[in-house]
């Protein structure tokens, strides 16, 4: 079995930003993100702004993704906010290391924890922390894609989740963007060379 690189943050961390500079990063003296691949998770919320079915999320009706949970699908999921669910696919997993490369996840605090459980040793858990509250609804504001009463449900669970930090086996705090990167690149890359 290969290995997983697990990134969770409270929403409007920067998670995904920072996820997405590793999978751009150049291979010169790191590792070359060509053996990285993300897990791509189900949700059961409708796609916001621009994001597209099977590259962003795969996007399921409550219906399907309870069914596919019956079934036995996922390998983790969890329903986040009232009727809400996010997981990985067992499929999404397969798939990664039948091609030979390292998975590369963005999910929740809770699924983050319940993957570390799974993969062990074979996992690297990356907690990504705010500045402050105060940054991140700052953050969560800017983005422009959510209600007030979302951006309030997301700073209530943003609270209980940075206690969680402690759990992981690192914690990057995003203040400056460009330090978080450079922070990520250098513990995947002793992770990989492990």
């Amino acid at each position: 079995m290969g290995k997983a690189i697990l990134f969770s943050a409270p929403s409007g961390c920067g998670k995904t930003t920072i996820i997405r500079e590793l999978m751009a990063s150049t291979p010169a003296g790191r590792f070359d993100p060509r053996n990285l691949s993300f897990s791509i998770s189900a949700t059961s919320r409708r796609p916001r702004g621009e994001e597209v079915d099977g590259q962003d999320y795969y996007f399921l009706s409550q219906e399907e993704f309870r069914r596919r949970v019956e079934a036995g699908d996922f390998l983790e999921w969890e329903e986040v906010y009232s009727g809400t669910c996010y997981g990985t696919l067992k499929s999404e997993v397969e798939r990664i290391w039948n091609e030979g490369k390292a998975i590369v996840f963005d999910v929740d605090v809770n699924g983050g924890r319940n993957l570390k459980r799974h993969f062990g040793d074979r996992a690297l858990s990356i907690f990504v922390m705010p500045p402050s509250l105060e940054v991140l609804e700052q953050r969560l504001r800017s983005r422009g894609t959510d209600s007030e009463e979302a951006i309030a449900k997301r700073l209530g669970r943003s609270a209980e989740e940075l206690q969680q930090a402690p759990h992981f086996d690192v914690t990057v705090v995003n203040d400056d963007l460009q330090c978080a990167v450079e922070e990520t690149l250098r513990v995947v890359e002793a992770f990989l060379n492990e």
